[in-house]
């Protein structure tokens, strides 16, 4: 039990009766720890899990016992990942939410995955899921506990030479893919890079690297557009890339049957977010 900690205690179980148990009723984050034992970007991840409470109908703050926890924990697990995950805990008369919820708050570690590192020095190749991501504007871009979605996106094979799914929407919108966000690029008639990805109104999760790589970007004089992108856009970029909070970004050598060139901006950008693998 020396990596998982239940409300501040080392715990391996939560109640049965948990809403995160019985209903997915819950947020979580997945941060990582860089080689000095530094939590990236923590303020942003405690500020969207304290705007996904918000949405989901309950108040939620870190305390600073949690703060000091986390903040002891990367120490001593430095180049790995902690996962936060919150439920609006035990309560409730069915699906209707206690009126005065108390918070459980869950904190594990575990590795990075190892091959974060050959995917960002080779790229990788995605393929389009036949699963489709349902339209719910009122969960869209929060990182909610129900993930039955991803489940089913990841329960299928892919082919052998492909890497992770590329993942559409119900009316074939491109989202993400199952585990990051998307970013278009290609050079406008004054040679100028634009980046394109995709609005999260109906669905998809808007990860905190997503928010990083938009400002950075943004500071290296590309233009970016939080838009709709359909499908046919995958025929007229010439680069694409996806971003995760443990991966950083990582290339995108082909989707199907498209293929693209490594973004010439890529290892700036990695070096511009501070990003280490």
């Amino acid at each position: 039990m020396g990596s998982v900690w239940v409300n501040g205690k080392p715990a391996d179980t939560i109640d049965v009766r948990d809403r995160a148990f019985t209903y997915g009723d819950g947020l979580f984050a997945t941060m990582a720890v860089d080689g000095a034992g530094a939590i990236q970007f923590l303020s942003c991840h405690l500020q969207r899990l304290t705007d996904g409470a918000a949405r989901l109908g309950f108040s939620w703050q870190p305390s600073e016992t949690l703060l000091t926890l986390l903040t002891d924990t990367a120490g001593r697990f430095p180049r790995h990942c902690l996962k936060l995950q919150l439920s609006r805990g035990v309560g409730g008369r069915g699906y209707a939410p206690p009126t005065a919820p108390q918070i459980t708050e869950v904190l594990s570690v575990s590795p990075i995955p190892v091959h974060y590192t050959s995917w960002q020095q080779q790229g990788i190749k995605l393929q389009t899921s036949t699963v489709q991501l349902a339209k719910q504007p009122l969960l869209a871009g929060i990182k909610h506990l129900n993930r039955l979605e991803q489940v089913l996106i990841k329960s299928y094979a892919l082919d052998e030479d492909c890497d992770d799914w590329l993942v559409c929407d119900t009316d074939g919108w491109l989202v993400e893919s199952s585990m990051a966000n998307l970013f278009l690029l290609f050079q406008d008639e004054n040679d100028q890079w634009q980046a394109l990805t995709p609005a999260m109104n109906n669905c998809g999760v808007s990860g905190v690297m997503r928010q990083q790589v938009i400002m950075t970007l943004l500071a290296m004089g590309v233009h970016v557009q939080v838009v709709p992108v359909t499908y046919d856009w995958l025929a007229r970029v010439s680069h694409l890339f996806i971003s995760n909070s443990l991966l950083g970004t990582v290339d995108v050598i082909a989707a199907d049957s498209y293929h693209f060139a490594v973004w010439p901006g890529s290892a700036q950008l990695r070096e511009n977010l501070a990003i280490q693998l």
